[in-house]
């Protein structure tokens, strides 16, 4: 059994074996999938798979846009003693057939060295895998904990090997800066590092004696785009505004609230007071980040935080006092939404999607928003009856970083929190009291891994595996059940995640 769920499975007896004459045909469009089938699984079984010179192969790879019924990244798969035949609508169809065959195939041709003397075969069966949702994703924070490229590579390759198609990356936030920036370079230059970090829980008065630090550069973050494109990701970058925005104000002050007022990075976890101004700098500054963002991201996507915006230097400085008068706002607090505004409309003309967390005080923002409730659902369903597309990531359900059991052997999480297996699980992004039209809204859901707890790969795969299985699974299937499909799938999913070599958490 495979993770996610397929659709529609129907096994066969018998298997197809992969062996040095076993030629790939590729039609047109379909070059991608078998590039990629060569290079996921050359390291382990030293196949060729090399190109069909004829009109005959033992696997064959083909795209028919006619075939409606498959959508946009469903796939059609029949595997026979003699032959397997991969097919589907569009590209990144095939390329999660591709990702099948590898969960198909014993779990040593997951490695990254040669495994001698194993049989590469592929049981007999045909199946018809479309998903539920387009979007299905995690969410990787990169500000208060940097990981390397090699990192972010690696989480790409756990992703796709799980039918996930979107990687958020939070690459800025009050604690770090890493996106680079030739118009701004202080970004990085100062904004990148902090002093200490806080240990324990937000208000702990215990830290670290260590800077911490870390920023991309932009061939760094090319190559990280090419790479997931090419296994059918998306990479959603993350910049965080009006709040969470205290590396930016190390770097530059004059975008703040207090005239001649310096800062440092922060090194407490939580939220912090300090905010951007909305003086008409700070509007240009944002402009210019984002315009160099959606240079190295082509995603139709760009989220711009727009979460735990605490308002109080707004409500104390005179320039926000005025713009607020000068607008027509009640009180300084409905700069929020205004701010939002401003900044989705440059995306908007950009001809990308502004993308943001939900928040109660978001009912003024434009439809053009798609929000992403992290309280619970009914945020949720607010923001769908508001006429907006809606990313389900509720935090009882996918907040990752939350321990899996209250027991000892957990690493430091959220105090109070846990989000165990079946919790991530039973997650269900449209609920069934929702109308239609609403449900209609929500393009999928994602697990997020906040990373004030996580330093290390070793920690981000134990917080994440098999929690992100099972969300996968039912962003997938529907169906799913936990009992008879998913603890039967992961039973044998097991193998394959020590194959990929995760440190993962076995469940009881």
């Amino acid at each position: 059994m495979i993770i996610p769920k397929p659709g529609r499975l129907v096994r066969a007896p018998g298997a197809y074996t992969l062996g040095p004459t076993t030629t790939v045909l590729a039609a047109e469009g379909a070059q991608d999938a078998a590039r990629l089938l060569r290079t996921l699984l050359s390291p382990a079984t030293g196949l060729p798979l090399a190109p069909a010179t004829g009109s005959t192969a033992g696997i064959t790879m083909t795209l028919d846009p006619a075939d409606h019924a498959l959508g946009a990244e469903g796939y059609h798969l029949i595997v026979t003693p003699e032959a397997v035949r991969l097919r589907a609508a569009h590209s990144a169809g095939l390329l999660h057939g591709v990702q099948t065959l590898r969960q198909l195939l014993p779990p040593e041709a997951l490695a990254d060295r040669p495994q001698p003397a194993v049989a590469w075969r592929i049981p007999c069966l045909e199946t018809t895998d479309v998903p539920r949702f387009g979007w299905r994703g995690a969410m990787v924070d990169v500000a208060r904990h940097f990981q390397p490229l090699p990192f972010l590579l690696r989480t790409v390759d756990l992703l796709a090997f799980h039918k996930l198609n979107v990687l958020h990356l939070h690459l800025t936030d009050d604690q770090g800066w890493r996106m680079p920036s030739d118009a701004y370079p202080l970004l990085t230059e100062i904004g990148a590092t902090r002093a200490r970090s806080m240990l324990g829980q937000a208000g702990s008065t215990r830290y670290d004696d260590r800077p911490h630090g870390g920023s991309y550069t932009v061939a760094e973050l090319r190559i990280l785009v090419d790479y997931a494109a090419a296994r059918g990701v998306t990479v959603v970058p993350e910049i965080e505004m009006p709040g969470h925005t205290r590396a930016a104000l190390a770097a530059y002050p004059h975008l703040g609230n207090v005239p001649g007022r310096t800062l440092d990075v922060w090194t407490d976890w939580g939220v912090c007071e300090n905010i951007l101004g909305v003086h008409e700098e700070v509007l240009e500054f944002c402009r210019t980040v984002l315009g160099e963002v959606l240079d190295v991201f082509p995603s139709r996507y760009v989220h711009i935080g727009g979460d735990e915006c605490p308002t109080r230097e707004w409500e104390e400085s005179p320039a926000a006092r005025r713009r607020a008068e000068e607008l027509g706002l009640a009180a300084p607090k409905e700069l929020h939404g205004w701010f939002l505004g401003r900044i989705g409309s440059f995306l908007v003309d950009a001809g990308r999607r502004p993308l943001c967390w939900a928040e109660d005080s978001m009912s003024s923002l434009p439809a053009e928003f798609t929000v992403m409730p992290w309280r619970d659902g009914d945020h949720g369903l607010a923001a769908a009856r508001r006429g907006h597309d809606v990313v389900m990531a509720p935090h009882r359900s996918t907040y990752l970083d939350y321990p899996q059991s209250a027991g000892p052997e957990e690493p430091l999480g959220q105090a109070g929190e846990v989000v165990d297996l079946r919790a991530v699980h039973d997650n269900e992004p449209a609920p069934e009291h929702w109308e239609p039209a609403e449900a209609a809204r929500v393009l999928g859901t994602q697990a997020q891994l906040w990373s004030e707890f996580i330093t290390t790969p070793a920690q981000s795969d134990y917080l994440a595996y098999p929690r992100l299985c099972a969300l996968a699974d039912r962003a997938w299937n529907p169906s799913s059940d936990w009992t008879t499909d998913f603890l039967p799938a992961l039973r044998d999913h097991g193998p394959r995640l020590d194959a990929l070599g995760i440190n993962r958490t076995t469940p009881q």
